[in-house]
């Protein structure tokens, strides 16, 4: 399919996004709709744009998951917090469908650019608030990013191994599940706009709610047994055996032995059957009461054996089991490949890059990358020219330091 046949395709062509956003939370839902089609116009402070420019790694003084992350969007640099600069907002978003903002809550109210002042001039906007704490309660005024969200929503405490500090999981979890929460939020709203005849909505997506979502039995246990659910390693708690287990050669492997029929397959791979077909382990509430002692049976197996010779057994088994990838494994990794999971690109010096590949997978309108994260204030021209703004005009608005 060319370039101009899958854009026709794309699911959300015709949909216009207004990014006010910065670094992960707002930007990524945004950088989401964009890889299916969305117009993704991003409005950037002029002088430094958005401070991901220069997180991580910098490749001639850009960030290289800059790129990753704001692939397909536009980036129009306009001030918000100048008279000027709030009206061109305002007109960007006339005939926006949807806006992405994650401002501490009352930061755009505060330059005319909040929910009543949007709506008023796009009834039939959708607007995506992603904050720490969300637009109401007592702690909406607090300053909120991923750690301070990921430890009240309850995950920190999860993380880790009992004797010591709680870890952090190595990304931005809480960022990342705002995300797509917002994202999910955007395409209900929109939804019901179009086809059941509704208004204009915004969505309210707090970060620590985020994770709080996912957090599967945590409250209903303590609800029911007054049971504080405590950080177990690398085991599952409650479900037996799930665990990572040591090999002979250095390496580590993961182990899902959780349904009835895999255990089976499992301890039989083992050399185990007086386990496998033991009546007090044949449901996994009986697993549990045993967890320790299956643990102990399947790492005395894994320690005789390398990592390579673990995988091989229990693939023939058809146990699910894996390696601990690193990003050179994953890079290697002939599945990735074969799904598109990692996309070859160049960037702006020509110099090759690889991005992650576009999830999930749509049959008919998949999404794509049409093109890595712009420059500073690549498309504002384009853009403001868009809203009626001539050559002159935008060179006094640039002299001004508005745009």
């Amino acid at each position: 399919m060319n370039a101009t046949n899958q854009q026709k395709a794309a699911p959300l062509a015709g949909v216009k996004v207004v990014e006010l956003g910065t670094l992960i939370a707002g930007p990524y839902a945004a950088s989401l709709l964009a890889q299916f089609g969305a117009e993704v116009i991003k409005v950037e402070p002029p002088g430094d744009g958005d401070p991901l420019r220069k997180w991580r790694k910098l490749h001639h003084g850009t960030s290289l998951w800059w790129y990753s992350q704001s692939r397909n969007k536009k980036s129009v640099t306009v001030s918000l917090k100048s008279p000027r600069g709030q009206q061109i907002v305002r007109d960007l978003v006339k005939d926006a469908d949807i806006v992405i903002e994650n401002f501490r809550p009352g930061s755009l109210e505060s330059w005319g650019l909040g929910w009543d002042d949007l709506s008023k001039v796009n009834p039939k906007l959708i607007m995506v608030r992603v904050s720490g704490y969300g637009q109401t309660g007592p702690y909406r005024d607090k300053p909120g990013f991923a750690a301070i969200a990921e430890s009240m929503g309850g995950l920190r405490n999860l993380a880790g191994y009992p004797d010591r500090p709680p870890v952090r999981v190595g990304v931005s979890i809480g960022d990342t599940l705002a995300s797509l929460y917002g994202v999910i939020g955007a395409l209900l709203a929109m939804h019901h706009l179009k086809v059941n005849g509704g208004e204009g909505q915004y969505v309210d997506v707090a970060l620590y709610e985020a994770v709080f979502g996912v957090m599967e039995s945590l409250i209903p246990e303590f609800s029911s047994f007054g049971f504080v659910r405590e950080r177990s390693g690398a085991s599952l708690p409650g479900i037996s055996p799930s665990s990572t287990y040591p090999c002979r050669n250095g390496g580590y492997v993961i182990i899902a032995g959780n349904s009835d029929s895999i255990f089976r397959r499992l301890m039989h791979a083992i050399d185990r059957d007086d386990l496998g077909e033991d009546p007090r382990m044949a449901r996994n509430d009986g697993r549990v009461q045993h967890n320790h002692m299956l643990d102990a049976a399947i790492s005395e197996w894994t320690l005789e054996h390398t990592l390579d010779e673990v995988l091989s057994v229990l693939d023939d088994a058809k146990v699910p089991c894996g390696r601990i990838y690193d990003a050179a494994d994953i890079h290697a990794d002939p599945h990735f490949r074969a799904r598109d999971m990692i996309e070859s690109r160049e960037l702006p010096d020509g110099a090759p890059i690889d991005v992650p590949g576009i999830v999930p997978k749509l049959s008919a309108t998949p999404g794509e990358t049409r093109w890595l994260g712009p420059a500073l204030g690549e498309h504002t021209e384009e853009i403001l020219a868009g809203i009626g703004i001539s050559g002159e005009e935008l060179a006094r608005l640039r002299a001004e330091g508005i745009v």
